[in-house]
């Protein structure tokens, strides 16, 4: 989904190219803001929606995981964006000569560079039909987010080992001295090994598991897959 949509938007020629979603609720009315805020001199416009008619669980979670990535982000990115709005043609030749085969759009738009134009609107909820988007769709979207534009989880993976590692030392030198001092009546049991053992294999789990997540982010480009292949072309000019 979110490369064949790229794919296609690299398709597009002209002056400038409007992104919506065929569902329409990006609202096809809002054009002539669109097309203003490109006029007055904004090479990139997107639509943002502060409010949206969407079933208030996924809104919440949508909000607050744009405010998190935001928060993590090397670059500043627009919040509340659904990828629909305006394009100026110099912004769609960029696109077509970064090399990504996997490409985060909203990050991508922040990390060009140029101005960006926000238009807000009300997102109606969705008349008729379901959306594509399962849970394995919507989670690769959110740590692509992420990954591509964040080394903070990173080294968070490398701080919490190093103060993990130091509180694991000083709990050692801890019961060790205990021991030492009251041989007799200080019995530790088993109980901490077991515990210290299932918490640090949590602790170890987690992080392999976001390490992962860069690993298959690094084999996917390493692999410079086509974003999609063709099988015609409909209503194109011949080269």
């Amino acid at each position: 989904m979110v490369r064949s949509a790229f794919y296609g938007l690299l398709q597009c020629t002209g002056d400038c190219v409007i992104p919506l979603a065929s569902d329409l609720q990006d609202p096809p009315e809002l054009i002539p803001e669109l097309i203003q805020k490109w006029e007055e001199g904004f090479k990139i416009v997107l639509l943002v929606k502060p409010n949206t008619e969407e079933m208030w669980p996924m809104s919440m979670i949508r909000r607050y995981y744009y405010m998190f990535v935001d928060s993590i982000s090397d670059v500043p990115l627009v919040r509340n964006a659904t990828g629909a709005g305006l394009l100026d043609e110099t912004v769609v030749g960029i696109l077509r000569s970064i090399d990504d085969p996997y490409p985060y759009y909203r990050g991508l738009l922040s990390e060009i560079g140029f101005p960006i134009a926000r238009v807000p609107f009300n997102q109606p909820s969705r008349k008729r039909g379901v959306t594509k988007n399962n849970f394995y769709q919507l989670y690769d979207l959110a740590m692509l987010g992420v990954i591509k534009h964040s080394k903070i989880p990173l080294r968070l993976m490398t701080m919490a080992g190093f103060v993990l590692s130091m509180l694991s030392f000083l709990a050692a030198i801890f019961f060790l001295g205990m021991k030492l001092l009251f041989w007799d009546s200080f019995s530790m049991g088993i109980a901490p090994v077991l515990l210290g053992i299932f918490f640090f294999s949590a602790v170890q789990m987690t992080l392999i598991g976001m390490l992962g997540e860069y690993v298959g982010s690094i084999h996917t480009h390493v692999r410079k897959l086509p974003l999609v292949i063709e099988l015609e072309r409909v209503n194109f000019e011949d080269d």
